[in-house]
């Protein structure tokens, strides 16, 4: 098998194990008939009376069919609100297990066109109030969540046209998707515990797939069934890091001056119960159990990766450099010591949450020399947009990594042809990156040379934003990763995959 075909066979695995059924089934039984419960990774919730569901994101349609197939007549009602022609796309993918049944007692509604909040996902988003704001003591709520783009209801009188520029700006100007959902769930009637608040009385369990680094149960999807630890003071922060203080809609300044000052306590929320049930390192974990059954070594560098697309490319083409020197029989010397300074100066200034990057390359100077090196890692980069192009943020820094490798094989001796062969992948678990219909892309150190051959200019495309347009006209779109929405979502997976070139 070829090196791309290994890589694409790796990212299958990942997303294959945070399939919404098989998580959701390792995690929900429902137990006995005359006093059912619900069991949540062990812990026991009594079906006193009807028990409903919610949910909203892009795992949520195959997360609720197997919840449906597990509750069974228990279920009275449900509403999930779902992206935009995923179930058109799943059918066609003959994934008919995420699908619900035609007698489903859960009604489905698709918004958020583009992964961005649309009139649609509020009708969904107001749906599931009214449903939650009816419910007693004695009634069982099951949550369901993958995300927030899927659940806008901002607080009268901001309209979702303002609360969207105004998060499309932040996004725009690099914020991280932390701060992002930090400004969202201020402005936000059902996010930052608004959910749990309306569903009162009623016992919350909430089931959650990590889209969010770290897995903080405040952040992902803006937190709509856990106390926030964040305050309007938090919010006002954000904005003004990124100079938009004053430019303000009347709106958002009337409700950010009339918000509570402090975030709301967490025994308010003694009736929820959060449980994650699926995330990047969990997907990462079982991509690197087959790369060593593939025969390559294999170390997790992080699945916490964020920062500038830029930055996180030079982080990535550095050890590549590094795994080269390695293979040109230069692992130990002035040049590699070199490099395993700079990855260090970078790993400080990028400030990687968990990441020990001292320990990682001391891992990796302890392994085999002859062995083919997998490296795997996951996370979310920001892009800070300039130009008015089509791409994502995945190939992006696929694009910038064959930039960048191409440099560092222009500067250096040791870099002969024939030595070994290179890969790195780059692609979302959700099987969209940005407006596209590409979940991310391949490159190699030859890329930009292949790409002037066919009058492509690198550097012009990047600086325009443009990835998309870049790999889609590029040796025919070969080096696109394409999977199609895949109804899953725990951010990004990263793969290198380093083999000697076979001697003919």
């Amino acid at each position: 098998m070829s090196l791309r075909e290994h890589a694409l066979s790796l990212f299958r695995t990942a997303v294959g194990t945070v399939q919404p059924a098989p998580m959701l089934k390792r995690a929900v039984k429902l137990q006995g008939d005359g006093c059912p419960q619900l069991l949540v990774k062990g812990r026991a919730f009594p079906v006193k009376r009807d028990l409903y569901l919610v949910g909203f994101g892009k795992a949520v349609l195959g997360m609720a069919a197997a919840a449906e197939e597990i509750l069974g007549d228990h279920l009275v009602r449900g509403i999930i609100n779902v992206p935009l022609g995923i179930q058109e796309s799943l059918r066609r993918a003959g994934l008919q297990e995420m699908l619900l049944k035609p007698d489903s007692k859960i009604q489905v509604i698709e918004g958020a066109k583009n992964n961005l909040p649309d009139p649609e996902a509020l009708k969904g988003a107001v749906a599931i109030q009214e449903l939650v704001e009816g419910l007693t003591a004695d009634d069982l709520l099951l949550v369901l969540i993958s995300g927030s783009a899927l659940l806008p209801a901002p607080i009268p009188p901001i309209l979702l046209e303002e609360k969207e520029k105004l998060t499309k700006t932040l996004a725009s100007r690099g914020a991280a998707i932390q701060e992002l959902n930090i400004v969202r769930k201020t402005l936000s009637l059902l996010k930052g515990g608004g959910l749990a608040w309306l569903a009162y009385p009623a016992q919350v369990v909430s089931l959650i797939l990590s889209d969010v680094i770290g897995d903080p149960l405040d952040i992902i999807a803006s937190g709509p069934t856990a106390a926030s630890s964040h305050s309007v003071q938090d919010c006002l922060q954000i904005l003004a890091k990124y100079n938009l203080l004053h430019s303000l809609p009347k709106s958002v300044e009337t409700v950010l001056s009339s918000s509570p000052s402090k975030p709301s306590a967490p025994e308010d929320y003694s009736h929820v119960c959060n449980v994650i049930i699926g995330s990047n390192m969990l997907a990462l974990d079982e991509a690197k159990r087959q790369a060593e059954g593939l025969g390559y070594a294999t170390l997790i560098l992080s699945a916490a990766i964020c920062g500038e697309v830029g930055c996180i490319a030079t982080l990535y083409c550095q050890l590549i450099r590094l795994l080269r020197l390695r293979f040109a029989g230069l692992g130990e010397g002035a040049l590699s010591d070199e490099v395993r300074r700079n990855l260090l100066q970078l790993a400080a200034e990028l400030e990687i949450p968990g990441l020990n990057l001292a320990e990682f390359l001391r891992a990796l100077r302890g392994l085999g020399p002859e062995r083919p090196v997998c490296i795997l890692a996951g996370g979310e980069t920001t892009v800070q947009l300039q130009g008015t192009g089509k791409g994502g943020r995945n190939q992006e820094l696929a694009l910038r990594v064959g930039l960048e490798l191409h440099r560092a094989q222009a500067t250096e001796v040791s870099s002969s042809p024939g030595r070994c062969e290179i890969i790195f992948l780059s692609g979302g678990t959700d099987g969209q990156d940005g407006p596209t219909e590409a979940a991310g892309a391949f490159c190699g150190p030859e890329l930009l040379s292949e790409a002037l051959q066919e009058g492509l200019d690198v550097e012009a495309f990047l600086s325009n934003n443009d990835s998309y347009s870049f790999f889609s006209q590029f040796q025919g779109g070969h080096h696109l990763l394409v999977t199609g929405l895949t109804g899953t979502n725990v951010m990004d997976i990263q793969a290198i995959l380093i083999r000697a070139t076979e001697r003919s």
